[in-house]
């Protein structure tokens, strides 16, 4: 019997396979598990659980195309209080786009930069694409100027565009923290002054401001235009270097005018000192080629420098011109002096029991150096200074000590409040001062902001408790 007519004849007559026989014999065998078992057609059936396939079709059979099935997937369990957001391991970093890469003027590519502006680049060569369709190479998709601000958006503590050719992608979020190094504490000690420079140019303003005063009205005048001056110069140069587009000259003019006019006309000036430099400073975004100028948020800024130290600064003007009132009446300047040996006091105890024993942060996410007991101190410091210059003076205006301790308290409240301004806008800028011009304090801004707000309350005050004025 030849090999071929035996192996027929084991594999049985109704078996005319050329491969032999099925892969699973009938029956079940022995020590088999009942899942693996015939069904009702007798063919056998493999199984994986309950989510069962089905027959898995014979390995011969043509295929079907069908798609097989797939399990729905299985939310993850999280808790609501765990954060979503992919980037929020990355605390001092933002992702960076391919189009961020600089360009020369011009728009000549840098050595290594990815002329397509992050677009993907077709295999080919030919063409650059983008969701929309294709832009042919040589034509690059249009983009913003750099340096403009997006509508809706504070640039204040983002990372800061290169000076020349640097694009982002158009829909990219801003995000409303600085990216970068972490922000210097004002309470660390990289942010100390150096005292024997700041007590040196204390004296030195102070020498100018009693030569002043001395000397007649006129010269008080001069130096605090010139003070206000030099504090909007400092404002509007560190917004515009973090990414604003103020109208700086009709700021400045505004700044420097308002104080002049309080002094000739009165505070009804005010009002038009302010109306005009927002004409104006509209007229100049209304000529803008875009809306990419960013006229709302631009003149916004503008107009806050305008108020907080044209306006506001402007009343120490105003308190002078008292002392034009006729008959060589003081009270102009002897109410500015008492304002600035307040303010002083306030500064000075505030420093000294701060320094010492301060813990407790008034506002910690401005600045975690101005503290509650600093406030203690500056407030007993100040009153004490108004109660000792009313045993020692024999002044024609401030006659009271009652007068003289309502505006200890007065100045007590206002002065703080000035500082923590100026510092709640250092913070949004991410800056430690506004300029360097005082070597000790920073800049002019960052010395007479306190002035800023108790100018105003001191020439209220003054007026409500009639003080030389009948």
């Amino acid at each position: 019997m030849s090999d071929e007519i035996w192996r027929q004849k084991a594999r049985g007559k109704d078996d005319t396979s050329e491969f032999g026989g099925p892969l699973f014999p009938e029956g079940q065998a022995d020590g088999e598990p009942d899942e693996v078992a015939a069904d009702d057609t007798g063919e056998r059936r493999l199984r994986f659980g309950p989510n069962d396939t089905g027959p898995l079709p014979h390995w011969t059979d043509p295929p079907t195309g069908e798609i097989p099935r797939l399990a729905p997937p299985v939310a993850a369990a999280h808790d609501d209080d765990d954060d979503v957001d992919v980037w929020s391991s990355f605390t001092t970093e933002t992702p960076v786009w391919r189009d961020d890469e600089p360009l020369v003027e011009g728009g000549a590519p840098l050595p290594g930069a990815d002329p397509s502006g992050g677009l993907d680049r077709d295999p080919s060569g030919g063409v650059v694409r983008d969701p929309s369709g294709e832009v042919p190479l040589g034509e690059p998709p249009p983009r913003r100027e750099p340096g403009r601000i997006t509508i809706g958006t504070d640039p204040a503590g983002t990372p800061r565009r290169a000076p020349a050719g640097s694009r982002r992608r158009s829909g990219q979020q801003r995000s409303g923290r600085p990216a970068g190094p972490a922000r210097t504490s004002a309470g660390s000690p990289s942010s100390t002054r150096n005292l024997p420079a700041a007590i040196a140019a204390g004296a030195v303003l102070a020498a100018l401001f009693i030569a002043a005063t001395l000397w007649r009205p006129v010269g008080v005048l001069v130096l605090v235009t010139l003070i206000l001056g030099v504090a909007g110069f400092e404002y509007f140069g560190k917004v515009t270097e973090k990414g604003y587009r103020p109208a700086v000259a009709p700021g400045l003019a505004a700044v420097v005018a308002a104080p002049l006019a309080a002094y000739w006309v009165g505070d009804t000036a005010l009002p038009l000192v302010v109306a005009l430099a927002f004409v104006a400073g509209a007229v100049g975004f209304i000529g803008a080629t875009s809306v990419e100028s960013g006229p709302l948020p631009n003149m916004a800024v503008t107009t806050l420098g305008v108020v907080w130290i044209g306006v506001l600064g402007s009343f120490a003007a105003l308190i002078v011109a008292w002392s034009n009132l006729g008959g060589g009446n003081p009270l102009g300047t002897d109410t500015l002096f008492l304002v600035v040996l307040g303010v002083v006091a306030n500064d000075i105890g505030a420093l000294a029991l701060g320094s010492a024993v301060g813990k407790t942060p008034m506002r910690a996410w401005i600045s975690p150096s101005k503290t509650l007991e600093g406030l203690i101190g500056g407030t007993i410091a100040t009153i004490l200074a108004m109660f000792v210059f009313g045993l020692i003076d024999k002044s024609t205006t401030w006659t009271e000590t009652s007068d003289l301790l309502i505006l200890g308290v007065v100045i007590a409240v206002m002065a703080p409040l000035g500082d923590l301004t100026e510092s709640m806008f250092k913070r949004n800028l991410d800056v430690k001062d506004f300029g360097t011009v005082l070597a000790g304090h920073g800049g002019v801004l960052d010395r007479f902001d306190s002035f800023l707000f108790v100018l105003p309350a001191a020439y209220y005050l003054t007026q409500l408790l009639d003080i030389g004025l009948g």
